[in-house]
């Protein structure tokens, strides 16, 4: 039989990890939400009921422990005169602005890094 030869691997190189997870998806349309429907001087009664959904579901979805459908979204946004594409840009805006922090700053200790080497 043949001999086996090990094979290395060349090391990865390593990610900057962020200091602190990234957002949930469900947080961040749970606090859209609620944003939303305090701009609009509601209650989570009044808006659960034009939604269809019931004031505790509403309660749940806001505070980002309910992974609500599509359609739920979709009921609670209209609910707020909102569409699901406004809702959906929205989040994903404020979700660049969270997780480019770390990363802009990880940039620019790498450069700083390789200025002091050259």
């Amino acid at each position: 039989m043949a001999d086996l030869v090990p094979f290395s691997r060349a090391p990865r190189p390593s990610r900057p990890r962020p200091s602190e997870p990234e957002p949930l998806w469900r947080q961040m349309v749970g606090d859209q939400l609620r944003r939303r429907r305090h701009d609009r001087d509601e209650t989570l009664t009044e808006t659960a009921e034009n939604a269809g959904v019931s004031p505790q579901y509403l309660s749940e979805v806001e505070r980002g422990l309910k992974e609500p459908s599509s359609e739920m979204i979709a009921a609670i946004a209209g609910a707020l005169d909102t569409s699901l594409i406004e809702l959906t840009s929205a989040v994903a805006d404020e979700l660049r602005q969270v997780t480019a922090a770390p990363a802009s700053a990880a940039v620019s200790a790498s450069r700083g890094a390789f200025a002091l080497a050259a």
